[in-house]
């Protein structure tokens, strides 16, 4: 879908086309940006929007690229590399996704933020890191003059993006290429971070051009929204007028994507799967100085944790990075040294507990990245079917092959989509269809509990509901109870029966979905809803 270019427009596209190795990724998109103007380009992944925001900068590798983006009357894709690599951080600045990635490791903060000045400014040393101190503060890092000092591994991830944005202004561009600012980052953070964004727009008067996947954020903080599927540009207008009045098919189901509550209430008084009390977890950590000759300190990640899931029932874990919730999650794995009492359907659990076998095929666990998760070497029949050596292993060949074609079956998967399937490799499938073989492996064992750690944080929205639909449609046909660690609210929201509240290693808040989301009685827990609404 192309739009008129504008007269008075800072950035105007043209019929921009991409291509890698004679296959086209992005086809003839048409778009444009006034100065101070906030556009949100959205998609899923593969859509074609990142590869958008880079073919800008000239910044992908062996891409064949056509049409035009006109900066101010002076088309990008044109334009000599010497000319564009001043146009580059000075003009326009990007921040990309992931700050643990983009930022050099080897060199502090304050270096890399100077080094830029030294470069587009011309300034000295002194005067570049001065700046880059000033440039800090105002991103609302405290401590400025100490952070400029340290190293991107001694930030927070909030910390980290802040520099980024630091970075990204150092020369006050006129245009801002933000790519997933805040994808990496806790739900409170993504708001602070938008509202940085926001007023350093405002004060600045520059354009952002904002690439996500995020509606909740596209509504938060856009003007305009042009939605891309599968390298082409389906819709583009007015935020609120594309929300109220989607036209285009895509647009609607992205719209309609967010989590619905599919979920049997059942009782609260239930046999009880899973039960917690007094749970402590502590790491070892080294002491400084000489007293850490002698002795170890301690850092409790998980403080007096209590709580009990019910049979066919959800606790929904919710918290903010360094919470505690997926050290929590690993102990209800029987993966650390835990202190407290934690049963499974009435027997102690846990690394020294006895009988842990046959425990431990009672209690499996879902990943947050599939792709991680599963080997890549061994084939779906392999990967599905290895619990049943370990917890069955009385079965032979053909036994083991129809309960991996059975558990395939129950998660969506089958010879009809997909010929051969059990010889094949995980990379062979999407993101969505890999979570659903995790699942497959986890359910073949029968268990009684999943410990869900994030089950489709690395999924796409639309992608997410299906994963979510899958799950509760699971719970439901095999009264199987879950453990579900996530930071999404409107995920807790749609698969949890109860839900408790993480912060610092405490339990602030517990007790039903709606006791907690609706009507909250802690602070940091009606933060927590308030940013995800």
């Amino acid at each position: 879908m192309s739009a008129a270019p504008a007269s008075d427009s800072l950035l105007d596209v043209r019929n921009l086309s991409v291509s890698f190795a004679g296959r086209q990724v992005v086809s003839e998109i048409s778009f444009s940006l006034r100065p101070g103007e906030k556009l949100a380009l959205v998609g899923e992944s593969g859509s074609g929007k990142t590869v958008t925001a880079l073919s800008l900068l000239r910044l992908l590798h062996d891409a064949q690229i056509s049409g035009q983006a006109l900066f101010d009357g002076r088309d990008l894709l044109a334009m000599p590399e010497r000319e564009l690599m001043a146009v580059r951080g000075r003009e326009i600045a990007m921040i990309f996704q992931e700050p643990m990635t983009a930022l050099n490791p080897v060199y502090t903060v304050g270096d890399q933020i100077a080094e830029v000045l030294q470069l587009k400014q011309a300034l000295s040393r002194q005067e570049a890191h001065e700046a880059a101190v000033r440039l800090l503060a105002d991103t609302g890092i405290t401590e400025p003059a100490r952070r400029a000092n340290s190293y991107p591994h001694q930030l927070s991830g909030g910390q980290r993006q802040r520099a980024m944005i630091a970075m990204a202004l150092a020369c006050k561009p006129r245009l801002l290429l933000a790519d997933e600012p805040t994808t990496a980052l806790d739900v409170t953070l993504r708001g602070q971070i938008l509202d940085l964004l926001s007023a350093l727009q405002r004060s600045n008067g520059m354009a952002v051009l904002l690439i996500t996947h995020d509606l909740n954020l596209v509504r938060k903080f856009a003007d305009r929204i042009a939605v891309m599927e599968n390298g082409v540009l389906v819709e583009q207008g007015d935020v609120e007028a594309v929300f109220q009045n989607p036209q285009h098919p895509y647009t609607r189901r992205l719209i309609e994507s967010r989590p619905t509550r599919a979920v049997s209430e059942g009782s609260a008084g239930v046999e009880e799967v899973m039960r917690a009390s007094e749970l402590r977890v502590a790491y070892p950590i080294s002491i400084p100085g000489i007293r850490g000759w002698f002795r170890k300190g301690e850092f409790v990640a998980v403080k007096q944790a209590g709580f009990s899931i019910g049979k066919g029932r959800t606790l929904g874990i919710v918290g903010e990075s360094g919470s505690g919730k997926s050290t929590l999650a690993l102990a209800a794995l029987g993966l650390l040294p835990l202190g407290g009492e934690l049963q499974v359907l009435g027997r102690r659990w846990g690394p020294d507990a006895a009988g842990n076998k046959a425990i431990r095929r009672l209690v499996q666990v879902v990943f947050q990245d599939p792709f991680s998760s599963l080997s890549p070497r061994m084939t779906v029949e392999e990967l599905v079917g290895e619990g049943l050596l370990v917890h069955e292993p009385g079965l032979d060949e053909a036994e083991r092959r129809a309960r991996v074609i059975e558990a395939l079956s129950d998660v969506g998967l089958g010879e009809g989509q997909f010929p051969g399937l059990l010889q094949r490799y995980p990379h062979e499938f999407s993101g969505g269809q890999r979570q659903r073989l995790a699942i497959a492996r986890a359910l073949i064992v029968r268990p009684e509990l999943l410990v869900l750690d994030e089950p489709t944080s690395a999924l796409d929205v639309t992608i997410q509901k299906q994963v979510l639909q899958l799950l509760q449609g699971l719970q439901q046909k095999k009264g199987l109870s879950y453990l579900l660690i996530t930071h999404d609210v409107d995920v807790i929201r749609a698969m949890a029966h109860d839900v408790m509240v993480m912060k610092d290693g405490n339990i602030v808040e517990a007790g039903t979905v709606a006791q907690v989301l609706d009507a909250p009685q802690e602070e940091y827990t009606r933060v927590l809803v308030a940013a995800a609404s």
